[in-house]
């Protein structure tokens, strides 16, 4: 009994940890991808300009604008090409990342 609670105890700790590492690796994903909105929304999505600022904006927002961006229902001059380039889940990434700093 007490050898099947260790082992059952060993792989709960295990599967805790992968998904830990796992949401460390989207996280860090999450941060690449965000890296190539900085040149024109800012570091960390903070525009300084005339470029709307993603960081802070509702994740569910965030996805939608940049799905409107992809199919062309959002007219957008670079926006586009740059939505193309992307997944829905890594829209949800981004969202999720833009949507938590403050």
């Amino acid at each position: 009994m007490k050898k099947t609670l260790v082992i059952s105890l060993m792989f709960a700790g295990a599967a805790g940890a992968l998904s830990a590492t796992s949401a460390q690796a989207l996280d860090t994903k999450a941060r690449f991808m965000a890296a190539n909105c900085a040149y024109c929304h800012g570091p960390e999505g903070k525009s300084r300009g005339a470029i709307p600022s993603l960081a802070g904006l509702e994740k569910g927002y965030f996805v939608e604008q940049m799905k409107a961006f992809r199919d062309g229902s959002r007219p957008a001059t670079v926006m586009q090409k740059h939505a193309m380039g992307y997944t829905d889940a890594e829209f949800d990434q981004l969202g999720a990342w833009f949507a938590a700093i403050k």
